[in-house]
Formats: structure tokens, C-alpha cells, sequence
């Protein structure tokens, strides 16, 4: 099968969290990016196919997930959701730019018909989204460069599954702790060291008062 270039980026604090705190928005911590870290952050947003954030960055976030403190096309939007558990209000189903809705098989139809209405729906899996038959189908829709920018569980599934590429992250100089508060990826984690996943540093540089850097993941031959 094929599958888009995937790039993770997120912020993150200094001791990696997402939010402050389970259930909280990560734009509370996104407001303190300046507009030099936006500007990178929408730089990158211009210059991919597609954009994807997971279910529960839609219900706690609504992001338009479009491109604005730089000139550039809007990538489609993209998000998988097993049960399509998408509220119809939600920013990304507005005209701003194309979406597509990645669902189960077994998703409730009532809920794809009413999401159907509005944008794309594609069914892979049958009682969750199959990950890697959903980059299949990008990849043959035209997404051939996907940036990443869900939350911790989106981000693990993703990797523990060999389907991203890189890993950028804007740094804010922030130490939020917390044992349930979500870091840049979640999941159950590996077990042992021959199972994590191993990244070289490929850059790092300031972007007005933030640090940048960029890891590409060292696919073993």
C-alpha cells in the first residue's frame, strides 16, 4: 500500500504536555505562540495536501484547521473517527476548505448521512478506523503529503504503526505537569527499548521567541 509523507507538529511545553490539563483545550496554550511560531506552524499547513487531528481535538478544539498568518492554499481537512462522533456544528464542516470524514464500517448510518450532507465520508475498517487502509486512500485521493497535528492518541496510533515520517515540534517555555494530562503521545507505549522508535535530529532553530526542532524518524532496513 502507499501512504502520504506524514509529519507530526505540535507545541508542546517544556516537559512535553499538550494542554493543562485532561479535557482542556489545547489552544489555552497555543495563545502563547508568537506570531513568528504561527507564522512556521502555517507555513507548513500551506505547504501540505492535508491536515488531520483526531475526534476529540474537533470536540474540544473546533479548529478551522485552515491556513491564515501566511498566503497559501488550505489543505483538506482530515479526521478519523470510528463511531463518526462529529458534532454537526463543528468549524471543520463549513466551506472553508475540503474534509473528509474517515469512519468505520460499522459506524451508526444516521450519524454518516447527516455528516455526508456536508462533506466526504470514506468507510475503512469495521469496528474501528483501519489506519493504514486510510493512508492507502488518501494517497490515492491526492493526499501525498499529510501534516499531523491531533492529540496524544492519534499521535501514538499513528506511530506505533510505522505511518509518520517526522516529528516537528514548537517548543513553549512552559512546565505544566500533571499525571493525566496528555503529552505528545499517548497510548499504552512501548515495553522495551527494541520496540521505541528512534529519531535524528535533523534542525533546530528559534522562530521569534520559540524553539524549533525537527526529528526524522529512523526507519529500520
Amino acid at each position: 500500500m502507499h501512504r502520504p509523507y506524514t509529519i507530526i507538529v505540535s507545541e508542546v511545553t517544556v516537559d512535553g504536555k499538550l494542554t493543562l490539563r485532561k479535557g482542556r483545550s489545547s489552544k489555552e496554550i497555543m495563545q502563547f505562540m508568537d506570531e513568528e511560531a504561527n507564522r512556521y506552524l502555517h507555513e507548513l499547513r500551506a505547504k501540505v495536501d492535508g491536515i488531520m487531528v483526531g475526534a476529540e481535538t474537533i470536540r474540544t478544539d473546533n479548529p478551522f484547521l485552515t491556513v491564515r498568518y501566511v498566503e497559501g492554499k488550505n489543505p483538506t481537512r482530515i479526521v478519523p473517527t470510528s463511531r463518526a462522533d462529529i458534532p454537526l456544528n463543528s468549524n471543520i464542516l463549513e466551506k472553508h476548505a475540503p474534509t473528509i470524514i474517515v469512519t468505520s464500517r460499522s459506524a451508526p448510518e444516521e450519524k454518516v448521512k447527516a455528516l455526508e450532507e456536508k462533506v466526504e465520508v470514506l468507510r475503512c475498517g469495521e469496528d474501528s478506523v483501519d489506519l493504514i487502509e486510510m493512508m492507502d486512500m488518501l494517497y490515492n485521493k491526492g493526499i501525498k503529503t499529510l501534516m499531523v497535528e491531533g492529540g496524544s492518541t492519534l499521535n501514538w496510533n499513528l506511530i506505533r504503526l510505522g505511518l509518520v515520517d517526522e516529528v516537528r515540534l514548537i517548543h513553549i517555555p512552559f512546565i505544566v505537569g500533571g499525571e493525566d494530562t496528555p503529552t505528545l503521545v499517548g497510548g499504552e507505549g512501548f515495553y522495551s527499548f527494541d520496540e521505541v522508535v528512534k529519531l535524528k535530529l535533523r534542525a533546530h532553530f528559534m522562530r521569534g521567541s520559540h524553539l524549533i526542532t525537527e526529528w526524522e524518524i529512523k526507519f529500520e532496513d
